[in-house]
């Protein structure tokens, strides 16, 4: 009887942990974000910043891992086959969570396949031209493009990027049309941008910011309310003459659907310990992003602004 109880005592003890105390051990190991795009985008540098607070706030590292291609499908998809158990997340934005089912009818995930875990931060829209563009403001630049047919290319991150649908929003609502030059992530197209490779590009102020307070580029005109404080020579889209151009993006975290519930609390409590940081909100400051206000990064907001999302785009981009 006595070796049969050290049996019993033993297989307990080498049993699994129940699912709920193994979520509340959560993490034990580093979390590893996947990034859509190439390093030095917009969704890369925010991912940096969200995820080193991240990190101090689980007591465990959050390793960012880019992985580039199909305006960032490519890096949605694999999230959404991973192990829903924490140790793999995504950060989208508005076209890989949204815009995406509408430009890649055969594209690998659906957005019931990924629970959000909260907004992050919102973005700015900016359009730059190369220093020695002939234009000197966006109403000659207008005049210039349809004078022009043909001749005036703007670089974005990829079809189905944020930055591609800025492009596309900007055009409609300036009525022009330009040829738009596709590329593996906002850093890509910026460097060609400063190469004088491309006339200009499609990006936001979180990427952009540093290349135009350099010189190296030139601010054109920015999608927000009032001139941004980094940005203070960039004319807003009213105050340049397109009223029509208004436009915001946001950059989300999301999970794989079948993620734990207090798997999922746990993330969002570190995001918010993330947002509500002095250096998180200094470093987006300088960035001119905008970060998640508390309503924002409460999930079931978040999953309806995507919801929304898709139906808008939807309609934007219907040929």
């Amino acid at each position: 009887m006595r070796a049969v109880a050290t049996f019993v005592a033993l297989a307990i003890l080498a049993a699994p942990l129940p699912a709920a105390a193994a979520d509340d051990a959560y993490p034990t190991r580093p979390v590893t974000m996947v990034v859509p795009f190439a390093a030095g985008g917009t969704s890369d540098v925010i991912a940096r910043i969200v995820s080193e607070q991240m990190s101090q706030a689980l007591g465990q590292r959050i390793l960012n891992e880019n992985v580039p291609g199909a305006g960032g499908s490519t890096a949605l998809a694999r999230v959404a086959r991973a192990v829903p158990d924490g140790y793999m997340i995504a950060i989208g934005n508005v076209g890989t969570n949204a815009a995406a089912y509408t430009i890649y009818p055969e594209i690998k995930y659906t957005n019931d396949d990924f629970v959000p875990i909260g907004l992050a931060a919102k973005t700015v829209p900016v359009i730059a031209v190369r220093k020695d563009f002939p234009a000197a403001d966006l109403k000659s630049f207008i005049a210039y493009v349809k004078a022009n047919p043909g001749k005036v290319n703007l670089g974005h991150a990829g079809i189905g990027s944020s930055n591609y649908l800025i492009c596309k929003t900007f055009m409609a609502a300036a009525g022009i049309d330009v040829t738009l030059v596709s590329y593996r992530g906002a850093a890509p197209a910026l460097n060609d941008l400063m190469g004088g490779q491309v006339d200009g590009v499609c990006d936001a102020a979180a990427s952009v910011t540093g290349a135009i307070q350099n010189g190296l580029v030139r601010g054109l005109v920015v999608s927000a309310q009032s001139r941004m404080r980094t940005l203070p020579d960039v004319p807003t889209a009213v105050e340049a003459g397109l009223p029509e151009w208004q436009q915001q993006g946001w950059n989300a975290l999301f999970a794989p659907k079948g993620t734990p519930q207090a798997v999922l609390d746990r993330l969002n409590v570190a995001l918010r310990k993330a947002v509500a940081s002095d250096a998180l909100q200094k470093r987006m400051d300088d960035l001119g992003s905008i970060p998640a206000t508390e309503d924002e990064m409460v999930p079931a907001n978040a999953g309806r602004l995507v919801t929304a999302e898709i139906e808008k785009y939807r309609k934007v981009l219907a040929p």
